[in-house]
């Protein structure tokens, strides 16, 4: 299963507690999973809300003793103690440890200091290790494998902290959140909070707009702020992955009226060894009636941005297009085959249960051509017919 979170309204980790309440996980299993840490003194509550004109669900940690909240402000060594000497799964245990090791290390960077000697404040309390956990726990019990996220809306203002009077975004989420898309609407109200980031950033496996899905849960998680502007409240989406037979891959397209020809060759060969599937040219009739050419290149997603940055530095292109397409491909196996003309190398194409087609390859019969001075043609037809 894969996740979508729409943090059109930023994200805190109680809201993304609250929607996965309301996308299916019960309060009571995730409030038992919870009491595998030996962690006291609170009470995990689930209430219907409403955010502007959304209904949603608001959890909330509800601290019963006073006292615990000086215990909030812990050590690295202290929330390490906590997690490790739990009953919960090991890569649930490990995937928290990482998680709050990244908290660490960021106030370290903002405050000044080593991650394992400072101080969580807000972000050290009872609430912060629920809420973290969790989202473990019921992004575990829902099945999802897989998070991704839109990019995130960071609110604007100042907030009041143990540290003093700060802005928003908090430097904490702002150091969590490098190389990840961000903007800021006219909110004057911490959206993101540095629990939030630090969940996203590490969870995410990508940011954008909904990724192909078949959805078959939604739930809303409510904010504790209640805006007049807009509903504050994070959405998640669950479901599966759409089919795209082979996989993805991306398509980048530029047109070009203004090159030299002889370019386009040193170019392609660039393409094809940076790691493009294929490089095609298409002659096109641009505006004003001017003939042009259209550069198609097919990749993978991971080849894209290094694909990109050689058409627009070794072309004329001052701008491209880029998509996503699906594919479908036929099994196929290189084999070699001996020949009259000494050994070749075949591509065996498997076009059914029964049928099978081969091609042998274009360089092999250009060499035999070349070596015996016989028509190319005439050898390709010959292997071909083997």
């Amino acid at each position: 299963m894969i996740a979508y979170l729409d943090c059109f309204s930023g994200i805190s980790g109680d809201m993304f507690l609250g929607a996965l309440v309301d996308a299916g996980v019960p309060i009571e299993e995730l409030t038992k999973e919870l009491g595998r840490l030996p962690v006291k003194g609170y009470e995990l509550a689930a209430r219907e809300v409403r955010r502007s004109s959304l209904r949603a669900t608001k959890v909330d940690v509800i601290i019963k003793d006073s006292g615990q909240q000086e215990t909030g402000h812990r050590k690295f060594r202290d929330i390490k103690k906590i997690i490790e000497s739990s009953s919960l799964p090991g890569p649930v245990r490990q995937k928290g440890l990482s998680i709050f090791r990244r908290l660490f290390e960021a106030e370290a960077r903002v405050h000044g200091g080593r991650y394992d000697r400072v101080h969580l404040h807000e972000l050290g309390a009872v609430d912060c290790i629920v809420d973290i956990f969790g989202t473990l726990i019921g992004l575990d019990m829902l099945e999802v494998d897989t998070v991704y996220s839109s990019p995130l809306n960071l609110g604007r203002g100042t907030i009041k902290t143990h540290h003093g009077l700060l802005p928003v975004p908090a430097p904490a989420a702002v150091e969590l959140l490098k190389d990840t898309p961000v903007y800021a609407s006219d909110i004057s109200f911490e959206l993101t909070t540095p629990t939030g980031a630090v969940l996203v950033s590490s969870l995410a496996g990508g940011f954008g707009p909904v990724p192909e899905m078949q959805i078959s849960m939604t739930g809303t998680g409510a904010g504790t702020k209640d805006f007049r502007e807009q509903p504050n409240v994070l959405r998640i989406f669950i479901g599966s992955r759409v089919d795209r037979g082979d996989g993805g891959i991306s398509v980048i397209e530029t047109n070009i009226d203004d090159m030299n020809p002889q370019v386009y060759e040193y170019v392609m060969d660039k393409l094809f060894k940076a790691g493009a599937l294929d490089v095609f040219l298409t002659q096109i009739i641009m505006k004003k009636g001017r003939p042009g050419i259209k550069l198609t290149v097919l990749c993978t997603e991971d080849k894209k941005d290094d694909l990109i940055n050689i058409i627009l530095r070794e072309t004329t292109s001052i701008g491209l297009r880029f998509y996503s397409a699906g594919r479908k491909t036929l099994p196929r196996s290189i084999k070699l085959v001996e020949t009259k003309f000494g050994t070749v190398n075949v591509k065996v194409i498997q076009a059914g249960t029964k049928s099978r087609r081969i091609s042998v390859e274009y360089e092999d019969c250009k060499r035999i051509a070349e070596k015996l001075d016989i028509p190319l043609a005439e050898v390709m037809k010959i292997l071909n017919s083997l």
